[in-house]
């Protein structure tokens, strides 16, 4: 084969490659509205809102007969959709490496949690239980979808390129995010005008989401690649038999579990805070919706911002002291929120523009650097492993969160509770020797990391 036939051979792989990072990026356009609009913006306060209507003198509702106040149920929902999915990711990541066949998985995830976030525009009056079951079903979908996306990161970037992949896939999400948000807050503060009531506009704007999901998942459906696993590396064994072998090939790897223990700690903090920001917002601060759209609005851009930002950062610094750093930032930001006065929107603005600033960064660095300790030939494995620490595991915040409520009444000591996460994320990421860790997995170590 000749120079010249080789180098054009190296050019048509790097635009293939081009043009299944592009459409992988899509996911996060297409998904990353559902954790915009539905579970940061509107579902938290409209559901708790049509529970408070639906529960009895002293505030409770009584889902399967057991009494929970209602300001608490929507976040023991998220908390019961981690536990969902918790049981489904195994089987995905398994049959995603024994098969290859990762694109498939991939749409039943979507589709179905399209559907649910679709299904929320039947929720009213007093469907307390409606919304609750179709929350679990999304939010446990959108996990299983993750757990595939991200596995075909260490497929489509290069050790070198991973970085910035990883933060051009987190930006298209924010974006997308900003995108629909502008046209929610649109619809929802001209509701009287488009002549709907305000509820109708919240309902419309929540099912929206499932339908740009769908939508849009139609692209990396049409440019990823299934790529089947050798024989050798294809596992034998099936759904938590297989979550088990995994555990015991990690144990081989040690500093790749230490890894992934600081980020479930850590992110599960950032999970909480996406998730419990609106209500917070809503019930302690007494902010309006369209103060709160507008705030997250604020997230999405500075996050497309921060994503990028971060990236380049860690080029110069290494993604671990770029997240290390991020994680000192999200402490302060938290410890500000407790101190923040009700019917003060500017300060919310402000705590707003902090979050913004370093949640995408510490979201994407994190998915890049843990690409780097995935053994090759397992990627869908190790991801659904990450993706239990992602949002699999993220269950004890959004409990610490609802528990914390239960027993004080107080949205402002709820927030605060959740500052241990990042400081004890920060100790462990910090022992982490990442270096070795690539070096273990069988992997290349990138000049800077």
């Amino acid at each position: 084969m000749g120079i010249g036939t080789v180098r054009a051979q190296a050019g048509e792989d790097a635009a293939e490659r081009r043009r299944e990072q592009r459409g992988w990026y899509f996911y996060d356009w297409a998904c990353s509205v559902y954790s915009t609009s539905v579970l940061t913006v509107f579902l938290g306060p409209y559901l708790t809102s049509v529970a408070r209507a639906a529960a009895d003198p002293d505030g409770f509702v009584h889902p399967l007969g057991v009494p929970v106040r209602a300001g608490s149920f929507f976040a023991y929902c998220v908390s019961a959709s981690v536990v969902v999915a918790i049981v489904v990711m195994p089987v995905a990541g398994a049959a995603a490496d024994r098969t290859g066949r990762r694109k498939p998985l991939l749409a039943a995830a979507a589709y179905t949690g399209a559907a649910a976030t679709t299904g929320l525009f039947f929720l009213d009056g007093h469907r307390y239980l409606l919304g609750g079951l179709l929350l679990i079903v999304a939010n446990a979908s959108v996990a299983v979808s993750m757990v595939l996306y991200n596995s075909y990161l260490p497929q489509i970037a290069p050790p070198e390129e991973r970085d910035a992949v990883s933060s051009r896939g987190w930006a298209f999400g924010y974006a997308a995010g900003s995108l629909v948000l502008v046209a929610n807050l649109v619809l929802f503060t001209g509701h009287d005008s488009f002549g709907v009531s305000e509820a109708t506009a919240v309902r419309i704007c929540l099912a929206s989401a499932g339908l740009w999901w769908g939508v849009f998942t139609l692209v990396p459906l049409r440019r990823l690649r299934d790529r089947r696993a050798p024989a050798a590396a294809a596992p034998r064994v099936r759904g938590w038999q297989q979550l088990a072998a995994t555990v015991r090939d990690m144990r081989e790897r040690p500093l790749t579990l230490a890894f992934l223990l600081a980020y479930l700690i850590y992110n599960d903090g950032i999970q909480t805070v996406i998730s419990q920001a609106s209500v917070y917002g809503s019930e302690e601060l007494g902010l309006g919706q369209s103060t709160l759209i507008t705030a997250v609005l604020m997230v999405q851009v500075l996050a497309v911002a921060g994503a990028l930002g971060m990236g380049r950062l860690a080029r110069a610094y290494g993604a671990k002291r770029t997240i290390l750093g991020s994680l000192i930032a999200w402490t302060a930001t938290l410890a500000a929120g407790f101190f923040l006065p009700a019917g003060a929107p500017v300060w919310f603005f402000v705590l707003a523009a902090g979050i913004g600033l370093v949640l995408g960064g510490s979201q994407a660095l994190s998915r890049s650097l843990f690409s780097h300790l995935v053994p090759p030939g397992k990627e869908a494995e190790y991801f659904s492993a990450y993706e239990m620490s992602d949002r699999g595991m993220s269950w004890l915040g959004p409990l610490l969160f609802g528990v914390t409520y239960q027993l004080t009444g107080s949205y402002r000591d709820a927030i605060v509770s959740l500052v241990a996460f990042f400081v004890i994320g920060f100790v462990l990421l910090a022992r982490v020797p990442v270096g070795r860790a690539i070096r273990d997995a069988g992997n290349p170590v990138p000049d800077r990391i």
